[in-house]
């Protein structure tokens, strides 16, 4: 069943998957340091989550987001 309306596809995308599991990795991290009150750890985890906004923006431009040129639309 096609979604009439036009999906534009939510992320559903190797760029966005790249950037969210970075930052969930990131945060996950940072959650355990921030247990153990590991300070340093977690603001290295912090800047993880930003490394992760930026390695997903990245590869949006090189093509690998929703209607890029190197994404192939899969149907559900």
């Amino acid at each position: 069943m096609s979604n009439p309306i036009g999906d534009p596809g939510h992320g559903h995308s190797p760029a966005a998957w790249t950037a969210v599991v970075i930052m969930l990795v990131a945060i996950t991290i940072g959650t355990v340091a921030f247990f153990f009150s590991v300070a340093w750890l977690v603001w290295a985890s912090a800047a993880l989550v930003l490394v992760g906004l930026i390695v997903g923006w990245a590869m949006a431009k090189a093509g690998y987001g929703v209607g890029g040129s190197k994404y192939l639309t899969k149907e559900h």
